[in-house]
């Protein structure tokens, strides 16, 4: 295996140096176009060449004229997922791939062996969790062997709450015990209108299909259990806290299982106390969540049956009280929505000297932390898949391993990327410090 690794690290850094920067596949998407646009600007900041890659010569050719038309050539690369050599082909001619061509359980795998097999660099935007465990468990090896990273969930799934608590632990001054993260959404406008495209509403409708795989393959990807922390924190129902103003719910997401992925790497690699993780969504109204609460248990329910999951599908406006349709969301809608993210964590002023789970002293310090950002579900999210894979080109030395399938937090807990989101108005910042 270590002669395949200096091998491979020889091709990285050879023949990879003829190769496009960034490759982005799916680039006629709605999450691709934002992608695109926002390529145009920030590769050529960073003097860095970009293509686009995706089934349709024309569609390709079309995006180019409405974003890139001001910068010099960009390459076309015709890929379709069902079409394997098509895929090497186009990851071949880059150091990185951005996927953004979803669902990702149904197209994403092909994607990712492909750049394995050309020692492709990979990002995306999935929130699909059962799909990252599965990435992980199948091709984590794979991927170290071929010297490439493999990165998942590059975008408001799940970058700003996997780096919040890398940001939160590294702000705290001593020892996390748990962290409760409040996520609140708003926007500039009262007209109800969908701010979520279709393609994110089938995704999360078969991820709710299949949510009992992702306890499987849990149960796979560790089979060993972390010790059992102390003070524990517990899940709460509908309530009110401190750190947010409103209402909150438990956030049914990918944001809590990908922090605790991050969080058992960090244990079984640097053997650091792994941070216990509750993730709520706020509301302004009680009623507003018990609505959210008794929506979302129904389309629980539904999504267990073919007949139930196809209605979900077909009438998503319906079924989503306005906010997806097959229609895309405006731009102007994007703009107007703002997304925070409190980060309220509880601990000890000072490191653990004794086994993780043993410690008995009392909790003594609080820190509240913060971030913040515009337009999280596509803008937001384009910018932050595109840094990822710049940080990937840039700064592998501070990446753990040769490579592998790795959460957000695990890959970037220790590069600039904090920093980088900062510059583009993704802000983090500590909001207040308690010491007993």
């Amino acid at each position: 295996m270590l002669i395949r690794r200096r091998v491979n690290q020889t091709f990285l850094t050879g023949k990879m140096a003829d190769r496009l920067d960034i490759v982005i596949f799916g680039a006629t998407g709605y999450t691709g176009k934002y992608i695109v646009k926002n390529a145009a600007q920030m590769c050529k900041e960073k003097q860095m060449k970009f293509g686009i890659a995706g089934r349709r010569q024309e569609a390709l050719e079309a995006i180019v004229k409405e974003f890139v038309s001001d910068t010099d050539d960009i390459p076309i690369i015709l890929a379709d997922v069902k079409d394997e050599a098509s895929l090497k082909k186009m990851t071949e001619r880059a150091k990185i791939l951005i996927n953004s061509c979803g669902p990702y359980r149904f197209y994403g795998e092909p994607v990712i062996k492909a750049c394995i097999a050309t020692c492709t660099h990979y990002v995306d935007v999935t929130g699909e969790e059962e799909f990252m465990q599965k990435m992980q468990f199948k091709y984590n090896q794979a991927a170290q062997e071929a010297g490439v990273y493999i990165i998942n969930a590059c975008g408001f799934d799940c970058i700003p709450s996997d780096l919040g608590i890398i940001f939160t632990q590294q702000k705290f001054g001593g020892e996390v015990n748990a962290i409760e993260i409040y996520l609140s959404l708003s926007t500039d406008t009262n007209e109800k209108v969908s701010i979520l495209n279709y393609a994110t509403w089938e995704s999360a409708i078969h991820s709710l299909a299949n949510i009992h795989e992702q306890r499987e393959l849990r149960a796979k990807l560790y089979p060993t259990k972390l010790p059992e922390l102390t003070p524990k924190l517990k899940s709460k129902g509908i309530h009110r806290s401190d750190a947010s103003e409103g209402w909150s719910i438990p956030f049914q997401s990918a944001d809590r299982s990908v922090a605790l992925r991050t969080q058992r790497f960090l244990y079984d690699k640097y053997k650091e106390r792994p941070v216990q993780v509750q993730v709520y969504i706020t509301f302004k109204s009680f009623f507003v969540c018990l609505a959210v609460t008794i929506l979302g248990m129904i389309l629980f329910l539904m999504s267990r049956t073919a007949y139930s999951r196809n209605l979900l599908l077909k009438y998503p406006t319906l079924f989503s009280y306005g906010l997806v349709g097959h229609k895309n969301p405006k731009l102007e809608t994007q703009k107007s929505t703002h997304f925070s993210m409190i980060f309220k964590a509880c601990g000890w002023t000072e490191k653990l000297a004794e086994p993780i789970d043993k410690y008995t002293s009392p909790l003594n310090k609080k820190v509240v932390t913060k971030v913040s950002g515009d337009s999280p579900a596509y803008e937001m999210t384009s910018i932050v898949a595109i840094l990822s894979a710049i940080t990937i080109l840039n700064e592998t030395d501070k990446i753990p391993d040769n490579g592998g399938v790795f959460t957000p937090g695990a890959a970037f807990g220790k590069t600039s990327l904090i920093e980088e989101m900062n510059k583009h108005n993704i802000k983090f910042e500590v909001i207040s410090s308690i010491e007993k």
